[in-house]
């Protein structure tokens, strides 16, 4: 279901930007964007609102963006390059570690949950779990883009599976896209619970039970 518009506004020309202050403009535009969706919705979140947080005027906005579902695609994008970065960062860690591909996954979970632990507060919610929740809001280019990213994690994960496969015996018949959709599945179900019960530090803990999971499949004591 194509995403349903008003008439497009008509705005008047702007001039473009000095490189440097277009991009911190566009970044101010996304972070409030990302703040506001995560806290009330897409559908609640207006261009409005969005030009009076940042104080950029709507022309501005109309530069960096073409419309409402534009600004969807594009903050989607980079939350999917920021995470695909701070996963290579992690894993790039874990693999200097150790040269076994189950103690380097060990050990990258534990990695990150670390980095969840070390969060001031509660985790802030996943864009693309609150995009998914209102998917009928967006265009076909978003529902392609939260497509990928379920299937860049389900790759990642399967991956190191793969190599722990090679390696270890697991102690009953396991599906590896389905192992490793469950790590997906235990992040977005603990940031939904760390926000409901106001326990910053549950994600933490769900992430050492399921290494812990991960253990036992292989009869890993």
């Amino acid at each position: 279901m194509e995403q349903r518009h008003s008439t497009p506004e008509t705005v008047p020309e702007v001039q473009p930007e000095p490189q440097g202050k277009g991009k911190r403009t566009r970044e101010r535009l996304l972070d409030a964007a990302n703040d506001a969706i995560l806290t009330k919705g897409f559908a609640g979140t207006s261009i409005e609102e969005l030009v009076e947080t940042t104080g950029i005027t709507k022309s501005g906005f109309f530069y960096h963006f073409r419309d409402k579902g534009d600004l969807a695609r594009q903050l989607l994008a980079r939350f999917i390059e920021e995470d695909d970065m701070v996963m290579d960062e992690l894993t790039a860690r874990a693999f200097a570690l150790a040269d076994d591909p189950m103690q380097r996954f060990l050990l990258f979970l534990n990695l990150y949950a670390d980095e969840m632990d070390d969060m001031e507060g509660v985790h802030p919610g996943c864009l693309v779990a609150a995009i998914i929740y209102q998917e009928q809001a967006f265009d076909r280019q978003v529902r392609e883009l939260l497509f990928e990213a379920a299937m860049r994690w389900r790759e990642r994960f399967r991956i190191w599976f793969q190599a722990i496969d090679a390696k270890y015996t697991p102690v009953a018949p396991v599906d590896l896209d389905t192992i490793a959709d469950a790590f997906s599945a235990v992040v977005e179900g603990s940031i939904v619970l760390t926000r409901a019960l106001n326990d910053r530090q549950l994600l933490g803990r769900q992430l050492r039970l399921f290494r812990t999971m991960v253990k036992t499949t292989y009869g890993i004591a």
